[in-house]
């Protein structure tokens, strides 16, 4: 792909600033002055995808997301603003991800791409699609356990017959994942959970995508081509083949070598207000690239809780702390009744340790713990200071 002329330059402060702002972490995203509820469907529909996963120490990802940018919005008020009144969809996007409604028939391409997939890694049973479609019609939403069960035997990826079909059926767009019990997918037909005007597949792959791009470059402020991609997992020629026409505009970023993409509106004004301090969950959309990560704020982030203990650096759930736009450290966290137990810290100065006490604090009262407690401290003079900075903030 040629890149057009660059209609402007940014320097690496400009562009970190501008990411930041986009992501609502600088200054008061419009959508936070409104009640808790609005304000989280806000930050959805802002960022596009806030990803799902199964790993729960703080709370779960898609709750530590609204949180990061809105403060202690409670977390039931969480759940309830994704999925009362079809707010929201499961569906794959950068991963499994919570998706805005309007963005339903932006993803049709995707279901096209599922319908002609050519194997699966699951045969499908003669007959159990079709019942799992007779039965959510007859008996509304219900989990795959409630449809006949999900599993042949205890492994992980065992699926019965019953889940493959219902799997099948949300990856083509017939079923929606329309909340989560107790960490369980419930299913309903996309004809009753999907309004009526967003429930069609008539928009061709090449409007979807680039509906997507833009998405994509709105939420991050500006990124290269490898950026943009990543954000809903989209193929290098997907991305080439709309980006001229996006709506996007071709930017350069100082220090970052190669093209990139700017959403127009970010460059109108330079990112202003206050930077939120808080932790972040490692399934952040800040930080979900790693190279993205590096080139903008030179901080290496890496999940390592499928790594082996005795391999992990930073601990099981490093959470990345931000404070002043930057990533300052990493805190692996726990909870032991309702102590808040700091098992690792990291930071690079003394500079960064009032901004890790407060982020502990904050998300402590979050999740309703009333103590912190900090267990190691890599660099072993900056404990006491930790240690103080937290008994200040908690007396």
């Amino acid at each position: 792909m040629t890149t057009p002329p660059p209609t402007a330059e940014l320097t690496a402060d400009d562009a970190r600033r501008i990411a930041l702002r986009a992501q609502g972490l600088l200054g008061t995203p419009p959508h936070a002055r409104r009640s808790p509820g609005a304000a989280v469907r806000g930050v959805l529909r802002h960022l596009g995808a806030v990803q799902l996963d199964t790993i729960s120490v703080l709370a779960r990802s898609h709750e530590l997301v609204p949180y990061a940018r809105l403060g202690a919005v409670g977390r039931a008020t969480v759940e309830q603003a994704y999925w009362t009144d079809t707010h929201a969809f499961e569906y794959w996007s950068h991963a499994a991800c919570i998706l805005p409604i309007e963005e339903w028939p932006h993803f049709a391409f995707r279901r096209r791409a599922y319908r002609n997939r050519p194997h699966w890694n699951h045969d499908l049973p003669e007959g159990a699609y079709d019942q799992v479609i007779k039965q959510l019609r007859t008996d509304g939403p219900l989990t795959a356990t409630e449809l006949g069960g999900a599993k042949k035997t205890n492994d992980w990826w065992d699926w019965s017959g019953t889940k493959v079909a219902v799997e099948r059926a949300l990856m083509y767009g017939e079923v929606v994942c329309v909340t989560r019990r107790g960490w369980k997918r419930v299913y309903d037909l996309a004809e009753r959970a999907v309004p009526p005007e967003l429930l069609h597949d008539d928009l061709d792959d090449t409007e979807c995508v680039r509906r997507l791009v833009r998405q994509a470059g709105e939420a991050l402020g500006v990124g290269t081509r490898a950026d943009i991609a990543d954000y809903h997992r989209l193929k290098g020629e997907q991305v080439d083949a709309v980006l001229a026409d996006s709506g996007l505009v071709p930017v350069t970023v100082a220090g970052w070598g190669r093209p990139a993409w700017a959403d127009p509106a970010a460059l109108e004004t330079p990112p202003r207000g206050r930077h939120r301090t808080t932790l972040l969950s490692p399934f952040d959309s800040l930080i979900w690239e790693r190279a993205r990560t590096e080139r903008i704020f030179g901080f290496t982030h890496r999940l390592e809780a499928y790594v082996p203990r005795h391999k992990r650096v930073y601990g099981y759930f490093a959470m990345p702390v931000l404070a002043g736009g930057r990533l300052v450290g990493r805190v692996d966290p726990a909870r032991e009744g309702r102590t808040l137990v700091a098992r690792q810290v990291t930071v690079d100065t003394g500079k960064a340790v009032p901004a890790v006490a407060q982020a502990l604090v904050e998300a402590a009262s979050w999740v309703d713990c009333t103590d912190v407690r900090v267990e190691r401290v890599e660099a072993p003079e900056l404990r006491e200071p930790l240690v103080a900075e937290l008994a200040r903030l908690t007396a």
